[in-house]
């Protein structure tokens, strides 16, 4: 399985090169952004390990033109406490960083956990696709078998972690999925303290979901518990649910803490961020 290591450090692709070869992983290197592109034009690569901080070419640049012609999942290097090109880097498509120095046995997890997400997708041949490897929610529809995302016959490119994070809401439909959750589902990872990743591809997701057919948003934001995806049939209830709250409320026919519980779990959803 090939992969592209980009770093301008010799000795760490030499280092992280053998390491991943005991793995079983057949390492490309590459000392800088431009020769990385390079390679991209005639090679194929089902993982690049891309560095931050290089010459000629920096990782974020490199990562922009990468995007702008490849899907290839990304893993960027980055130096602890760059926070700022962390989030950059999450924003313009990177699937997952892991910051400098790290474990090896991270590294190597990190790399399976992304692979294991996007192995459908390089594995598919286009063929049918039986109605059990399908799941809608009001017309978005996502293929289990081959990770892609479709809505009114167009398909919508997205990352194989922002495929994750859809795919978490919608097996978990009028539910709230924490972060936590998907953190260690989506990223393999547990979630720490100030880690926006998933708040990252989360806004991305959001932006690249075309306009729902009822106006309403694909899911929504609860602070500190997490996302919900809500069915149109679903939120239609709620709302019914909580009109028929207020109707018996201001009759005075309606048990107050009731009313309250319906009406502040109704409006929890609201909350986007």
């Amino acid at each position: 399985m090939p992969l592209l290591l980009v770093d301008d450090d010799h000795d760490i692709r030499s280092l992280l090169a053998d390491l991943l070869a005991l793995d079983g992983y057949q390492v490309d290197q590459a000392e800088n952004g431009k020769v990385a592109l390079e390679k991209l034009k005639t090679q194929h690569y089902s993982l690049i390990l891309l560095d931050i901080m290089m010459p000629v070419m920096d990782g974020i640049e490199t990562l922009q033109e990468i995007r702008r012609h490849y899907d290839t999942p990304v893993l960027m290097l980055t130096a602890r406490g760059d926070d700022l090109d962390r989030i950059q880097g999450l924003e313009l498509g990177a699937d997952d960083y892991l910051a400098k120095p790290f474990n090896d046995r991270e590294l190597v997890a990190r790399i399976k956990a992304i692979l294991r997400r996007t192995e459908a997708v390089q594995k598919s041949d286009g063929s049918m696709v039986h109605s059990e490897h399908i799941i809608d929610c009001d017309g978005l529809l996502l293929n289990k078998s081959t990770k892609q995302v479709s809505y009114n016959g167009e398909f919508i490119d997205l990352t194989s972690a922002e495929v994750g994070c859809l795919e978490m809401l919608f097996v978990n439909l009028n539910m709230v999925v924490s972060k936590d959750a998907m953190s260690v589902k989506v990223l393999g990872k547990k979630l720490s303290p100030f880690d926006r990743s998933i708040d990252v591809h989360m806004s991305n997701l959001r932006k690249k979901l075309p306009e729902r057919s009822n106006g309403k948003p694909w899911f929504k934001t609860l602070r500190g518990r997490g996302y919900v995806m809500l069915s149109s049939a679903y939120e239609s209830k709620m709302t019914e649910s909580v009109e028929e709250a207020l109707l018996a409320g201001n009759a005075g026919g309606g048990n107050p803490m009731i009313l309250k519980e319906k009406i502040n779990w109704w409006w929890g959803f609201e909350d986007k961020n």
